[in-house]
């Protein structure tokens, strides 16, 4: 009997502290530069995720370690409901099989919140490589091996992992540039200092747009609603290469879960809005807004399917 009134009290001071929150402005870390895509869906959901929620929220940007600065930062923070994390698949779950010594534990330090958004990556080329086409971009690769280098997000990113993969099944070779943000890497392909990356498409096709460089694929299975134009690798003679940019929000593990279930609540409405749909859209990305156990259920499925993938192909951070 004591114990049932035990459990009764704990649940409704639980229920009462998820109706109080927030009291004060909610502090969301994003692992990555000011420009970088988690940066920028962050704070195209953060206008209408406010207002729901009654409070400001703060975009606290801490890049460094191809994320994991930023992640770990995020994880161990105080949980109690002020600080969320919204960060990619390399620091989330990549990192756990690249990285001998992690300093946080993305499975067991941090709680799923909301799947949020995906986007397909754009392989694009310097133009002073002069190519037209994914073929053109290989047989160029392969007749200049160790010409050319690569950007990416940081070590053990999709845009690192992907261009891994297709170096792996090409049997080609380049020097992998890491970057802080999908933006710099961009500005470096421009500059001619990589000649080739696959990253976002809020970042690349701008500047494609603008003929200052040339986007040539997408590394999504299928063509890409928001890009019906350009080709899929596998189109373009890759079949087994898929490498698709995901955004989650987390929180540090013992935040309660009320908070959790609420903030992943708001996040879903705020995915599902109108506005906030076509703004995510015009930037690339599909919206989805998850629950916290269908994250966890994807984010173990995401370690199975890629775990075998980089341990086939013998990646190391600094590859």
């Amino acid at each position: 009997m004591k114990r049932a009134v035990v459990f009764a009290i704990v649940a409704v001071a639980a229920a009462a502290h998820a109706q109080d929150w927030p009291q004060r402005p909610v502090r969301i870390v994003v692992p990555f530069a000011a420009g970088s895509s988690p940066d920028i869906l962050a704070r195209i959901v953060n206008d209408k995720l406010a207002a729901r929620i009654g409070q400001p929220l703060i975009v606290d940007n801490k890049p460094g370690a191809g994320g994991n600065t930023g992640t770990d930062q995020a994880s161990k923070s105080q949980p109690d409901g002020y600080t969320f994390l919204l960060s990619v698949n390399a620091p989330l779950v990549y990192n756990t099989v690249l990285y001998k010594n992690l300093p946080y534990d993305p499975f067991k330090d941090l709680v799923p919140v909301s799947l949020a958004a995906t986007t397909p990556n754009v392989c694009a080329v310097s133009n002073s490589m002069n190519v037209d086409s994914v073929k053109g971009w290989l047989a160029a690769m392969k007749q200049n091996p160790g010409k050319f280098n690569f950007a990416s997000t940081g070590n053990g990113s999709i845009s690192h992992l992907g261009v891994e993969l297709i170096k792996l099944k090409t049997n080609s070779f380049a020097v992998h540039i890491p970057y802080a943000s999908s933006g710099q890497a961009v500005t470096a392909i421009i500059q001619d200092d990589v000649q080739y990356a696959c990253l976002p498409p809020v970042t690349v096709m701008p500047q494609a747009k603008a003929g200052r460089l040339k986007a040539l694929a997408v590394t999504s299975a299928e063509r890409s609603a928001l890009l019906p134009e350009l080709p899929t690798l596998r189109e373009s003679g890759l079949p087994d290469i898929q490498a698709v940019p995901w955004f989650a929000y987390m929180a540090p593990k013992g935040t309660p879960n009320e908070v959790v279930q609420r903030m992943s609540r708001e996040i879903a409405a705020v995915l599902q809005d109108p506005e906030t749909k076509k703004r995510l859209q015009t930037a690339y990305f599909d919206p989805v807004g998850s629950t916290p156990e269908a994250l966890a259920k994807f984010m173990g499925e995401e370690l199975v399917r890629w775990k075998p993938v980089i341990q086939r192909a013998g990646l190391k951070p600094d590859n």
